[in-house]
This record gives structure tokens, sequence and C-alpha cells, in this order.
């Protein structure tokens, strides 16, 4: 019973290596995109181009417009406007971002020193 017990076991062992050792390459690989990535890719670049800055920047204009000089407008037209109103400016938010000089998070390296050679942690 032990020498089957110790048989059994050595081999499980050894078809265990040799599936670890056939599904790294597996596990390794990057899968293939799919299918909807492209378009998405393709929305995403063109919501946050130059285009979409000018449609933004129009959308503003004229529901402002609209709900400046529109005089009476119903209900439906006025929160129509709003939407509009509110579509230009999210549209345009990474424009009006870029106004103001922001482009990302800056996180500094570890190997650049402080002025004077003293930095964080120095002082105990």
């Amino acid at each position: 019973m032990p020498h089957n017990f110790r048989r059994n076991a050595s081999i499980g062992a050894i078809i265990a290596l040799l599936c670890v050792g056939v599904a790294s390459p597996a596990l390794a690989s990057s899968g293939g995109g799919l299918p909807w990535e492209g378009p998405l890719q393709q929305i995403q670049e063109s919501i946050t181009g130059p285009v979409a800055g000018f449609i933004a920047l129009s959308a503003v204009a004229v529901a402002g417009g609209m709900l400046i000089f529109g005089g009476e407008l119903n209900d439906f037209a006025r929160r129509l406007m709003y939407v509009v109103l509110v579509a230009g400016i999210l549209l345009g938010a990474t424009q009006i971002v870029g106004l103001f000089g922001a482009s990302g998070a800056s996180i500094g390296l570890p190997d650049q020193a402080a002025p004077g050679g003293r930095g964080e942690g120095t002082d105990g």
C-alpha cells in the first residue's frame, strides 16, 4: 500500500510540473483585442480631440444663447438646453483642464535629490 501511494504521488507531482511548465507560455502571452475595442478606442480619441473642443464650444454657445435670448421657452425646451449645455461642458472638460496647464499627475523619481542634499527622511 505505501509503495502504490508513493508511486501515485510521484506520478502526480510529475504531471503537475508538466502542466505548470506547459501553462507558463500560455499565461505569459497577451490576449488578442476584443472586436469592439477598436471602435471604442476611435470614439475615445474623437471625444478628447480637437473636434470635441469645437463641438463643446458651439454647444455651450448655442445653449447659452437659447437660454439667455430664447424668451419664453417651454419646460421641455429649457431642460433640453440645460442638457446640451452640460454635455458641452463635459465634452470640453479635457480642453478646459488643458487651458490651465494641467496635464496629469507628477510623481518625482526617487533618485532625484532635493536642493542642498536634504530630502524627506534624512532628518530622522
